[in-house]
């Protein structure tokens, strides 16, 4: 890009807190791109598509840092070693704002790959992967120069190096060491260098994603849609070898619907926070009929949104309550309010991403009824009558197979699933009737969702249902005909009979479960955590506590303390409680079993049954979670700073395969950069006793 020198100038302005040099920047930026911004898109229907498949580097295989001159033309690489390129650019795109019902043009940072749309380059392309694979992945930040990557002073946790970036692959289990999953690294503007993935043969097939983990930039930088979907895709088959049972991959038996592979949509829901300013550097809105009342934040035609501003005391746009008064939709691969086609009784597999860093999506389906308004025209603000007037139908049956890319024991029949910041979910979906479906993110209340308050229903989008097979009978019995006629096509004959009585047994899956049980008799210690915001201090402290009770003691992240050392081969049972508001906690590496989710009074809401009603409010997000396996999972806190009134969530991991350093922490992404995050080491056994590691 030209200018770099200016745009240098202005990073300075704004770590340093210079407004009015970072106002003027700002400014600047907004003229400096209006010549590049692209052409209006029509505002009518916007098709959703799955986000581009990230190619193959058709060369050899560059040294681990690059230069130039270094990436020589060669073969392709063989079958088991994929070698991609990644860029981090500034991109002038443009994102549909139903509040002004115009296309807002917008220059943010993304990853731009083979294939990346013009139109939708905020969602970086699919990376797909088999187990077994040696990924090469070459991430080039071609950002502008930023000081404040090589030569930070000030407080860690607070927003610097916002061109500074690096790569996790969330929820793969691989190393966190070196030149793998390492997101300890910090990639700086100008830089290349070359990630090694080596995923392992018995890597669950599944649903991940990647994301810039840099701490001080990880929120601004996915807030741009920085974020893409990881595939992981398997051909593993069940098998008994001496009457025990090898689970295989869940893929094996969804490639035997309808005598094909079933439909799949990889969607990734994201939270793009642009903003526009005026020529005093303060956010452009629109206000309703209520002068006090924000409706949205708005651009004018000529204007560049943009998310560089970090100044808290003018607005950050990093705060819960900011994404609300921002009047912006979520978006899914790229698009506002996207159409969806489908076929009436196809089966679908609907993989959904949280790639955002705001608000918890309850997902339903419900009916539209004919001849009703454009979904074009609704504003967030008026989202809620929409479809109070509009989407009256009953809300539609879907099955999750899996949580964060890992199989149930059991397909979920469910009308709503919750999905936090971090989340994979794993659908299959069938529309049973001609029309149409508006995709709705139901109100949350407040201790469920990531505002803290009570959350009015959103559209998302909505699903346009032609002729296609007729659905006989409930949804569930449909399905369940549908993959028992497809392990009967699929499943070798050895294991077709067990899982065909497992399928049609409630659905059970077990025979795809890719971890086994964690039983009492396997834990070999305990891990106790709770999250914390200290509302005493100036600035407001987001810290982590490696104790529970009379022993909490939270701390803000510090990247050279190590919070926890753990031992290769040890179980632990985890208790998660969290002290003020509510947190995803995100765990690296290893994932998790859920034992069991306590309420403040002590009972267990994790079970296929339960209902939360500790607060007055039903929230469904704990339900039918117990002995479900994850990576990430919502800890529900009190609103006192007390640890009066908290739920407690016990989950068990074991530490296998993986030595290193990595971390965990909330995955509400500008809470990790403020410091809610711990550094873990994973250590070898000391030997002593003759004691050694179970996993090799």
């Amino acid at each position: 890009m030209s200018n770099i020198v200016e745009r240098t100038w202005c990073y300075s302005g704004f770590i340093q807190g210079w407004r009015a040099v970072a106002i003027a920047c700002l400014l600047s930026t907004q003229i400096l791109f209006l010549s590049a911004q692209p052409a209006q898109a029509k505002s009518s229907e916007r098709i959703i598509e799955n986000p581009p498949q990230l190619d193959l580097r058709q060369e050899s295989i560059p040294p681990i840092l690059l230069t130039p001159s270094s990436v020589a033309p060669a073969a392709a690489s063989a079958q088991a070693e994929k070698t991609f390129d990644l860029n981090i650019e500034y991109t002038d795109g443009q994102l549909y704002n139903p509040a002004t019902q115009r296309y807002d043009q917008v220059h943010l940072r993304s990853y731009v790959g083979t294939d990346t749309s013009p139109e939708r380059p905020y969602v970086a392309p699919t990376i797909e992967l088999n187990p077994g694979d040696t990924a090469r992945i070459s991430l080039h930040n071609k950002l502008p120069a930023d000081a404040t990557c090589t030569d930070w002073s000030g407080d860690v946790n607070s927003p610097h190096c916002l061109n500074g970036t690096n790569l996790h692959a969330h929820g793969l289990w691989i190393s966190p060491t070196g030149n793998s999953d390492n997101m300890l690294l910090s990639i700086n503007p100008g830089v290349s260098f070359q990630y090694e993935y080596n995923i392992p043969l018995d890597h669950p097939a599944g649903t991940f994603w990647y994301h810039t983990h840099r701490h001080g930039s990880t929120s601004v930088q996915v807030s741009s849609g920085m974020a893409g979907a990881l595939i992981v895709r398997g051909d593993r088959m069940p098998s008994k070898n001496k009457g025990t049972l090898q689970t295989g991959d869940i893929d094996t038996l969804l490639k035997g619907v309808d005598a094909q592979t079933i439909p799949e949509r990889i969607l990734l829901l994201q939270q793009i926070q642009y903003a526009c300013l005026d020529n005093n550097g303060v956010v452009k809105v629109q206000k309703g009929s209520d002068d006090d009342k924000v409706d949205a934040w708005v651009c004018d035609p000529g204007d560049s949104g943009i998310i560089e501003f970090t100044d808290s005391a003018n607005k950050s746009f990093f705060t819960p309550q900011t994404w609300a008064e921002s009047g912006h939709h979520t978006s899914i691969n790229g698009q506002i309010l996207p159409t969806f086609k489908a076929k009436t009784g196809e089966v679908e597999r609907w993989r959904m991403i949280h790639a955002g860093v705001r608000n918890t999506i309850s997902l339903e389906f419900r009916k539209r009824k004919d001849n009703v308004p454009s979904i074009n025209t609704v504003s967030a603000a008026a989202a809620d009558n929409y479809i109070e007037q509009h989407c009256t139908g009953d809300p539609i049956p879907y099955h999750v197979i899996a949580d964060d890319g890992l199989t149930r024991a059991a397909a979920w029949e469910t009308t709503l699933t919750t999905l936090q910041p971090g989340y994979r979910s794993d659908a299959l979906v069938v529309f049973p009737e001609v029309g149409d479906y508006c995709v709705i993110d139901t109100s949350a209340p407040a201790p469920g969702s990531v505002s803290q308050a009570l959350e009015s229903r959103q559209l998302l989008g909505v699903v346009k249902a032609d002729v296609g097979t007729t659905v006989s009978g409930d949804i569930h019995s449909y399905l369940t005909e549908q993959l028992v006629a497809a392990a009967k096509r699929t499943m070798p004959g050895a294991i077709q009979a067990r899982v065909v009585s497992d399928l049609k047994n409630g659905l059970k899956l077990s025979a795809f479960v890719p971890h086994p049980d964690i039983p009492d008799g396997e834990v070999t210690g305990t891990q106790e955590m709770v999250f914390f915001i200290d509302t005493t201090t100036t600035p407001v402290k987001f810290e982590v506590s490696n104790a529970i009770g009379k022993k909490f003691d939270p701390k803000p992240y510090d990247p050279k303390r190590v919070d926890r050392t753990l031992t290769l081969g040890d179980v632990d049972e985890w208790t998660l409680q969290s002290y003020f508001a509510s947190h995803p906690f995100h765990i690296h590496v290893n994932p998790f079993q859920i034992v069991k989710i306590l309420d403040p009074n002590g009972k267990d809401v994790s079970g296929p049954e339960a209902v939360d009603d500790a607060d007055g409010h039903v929230d469904p997000q704990y339900r039918n979670m117990k002995g479900v396996w994850k990576d990430t999972l919502w800890v529900k806190g009190s609103t006192n700073n007390q640890p009066q009134g908290v739920y407690t969530v016990v989950v068990r991991t074991r530490y296998e395969r993986y030595i290193g350093d990595y971390v965990q922490h909330c995955h509400i992404l500008d809470h990790e950069d403020q410091g809610m995050m711990q550094n873990i080491s994973v250590v070898l056994p000391s030997g002593v006793d003759g004691a050694t590691a179970s996993y090799h």
